[in-house]
């Protein structure tokens, strides 16, 4: 899944830097779905979703949750039982160098009611926040609540979907209120695919055997 991001992520950066036909597909559709009739307020709410402000204490609730989870009866914490919140957090907390200097590169113009404030609106840290931290607390959730050997039922699944649907909220709000481009948003997506990819990988990773 990694690997699909990132080519995908390079394409789009790529067209967006290159002022390629995508590029402008991509600000007609952002217009369209600017004038839709699709409520202000509702899509202004989920736009506020990919606030700091808002998906950080969630992850450090579910964190502090999976850590509580993995204990064993004793009291005392699992092997290794440290590794997915901590990864998490510094997960998060990475996200900013990535989608910062990209920003800075591409100078990217943002929608016309962005017009003035600044530029760099590619990729859309925003949406990056929502899908990284919403995309870990669902991780997390479904790591702490399935057992080893056992296949995901749907309540452990429950938390994969809820993330996606809500991060799909995230971006076409962004978008409806005028906030960025779609493909800001998706390129956002690609990015924080690899970091949850990465995270699954580190946490996944079965410690080397004691001679």
């Amino acid at each position: 899944m990694a690997l699909a991001c990132a080519v995908v992520f390079a394409l789009l950066t790529w067209q967006v830097a290159a002022h390629g036909p995508l590029r402008t597909l991509d600000e007609r559709a952002g217009r369209a779905l600017a004038a839709s009739a699709l409520p202000g307020p509702l899509a202004e709410f989920f736009a506020d979703l990919g606030n700091t402000v808002v998906a950080l204490p969630l992850l450090l609730a579910a964190a502090g949750w999976a850590y509580w989870r993995g204990r064993r009866p004793d009291g005392a914490a699992a092997p290794r039982g440290w590794l997915p919140p901590l990864a998490a957090m510094v997960t998060l907390a990475v996200l900013p160098a990535l989608v910062v200097p990209l920003k800075l590169w591409l100078d990217r113009p943002g929608p016309a009611r962005m017009t003035g404030v600044h530029d760099g609106f590619y990729p859309s840290g925003h949406a990056a926040t929502a899908a990284v931290a919403y995309g870990l607390t669902a991780l997390l959730l479904i790591r702490a609540r399935r057992r080893p050997g056992t296949a995901a039922g749907p309540a452990v699944a429950g938390p994969a979907w809820a993330a996606a649907l809500l991060n799909v909220c995230v971006g076409v709000g962004l978008v409806r209120q005028g906030y960025h481009w779609p493909l800001d948003v998706l390129a956002s997506w690609c990015l924080s695919g690899v970091l949850l990819a990465l995270w699954c990988a580190v946490c996944d990773r079965r410690p080397a055997a004691r001679p």
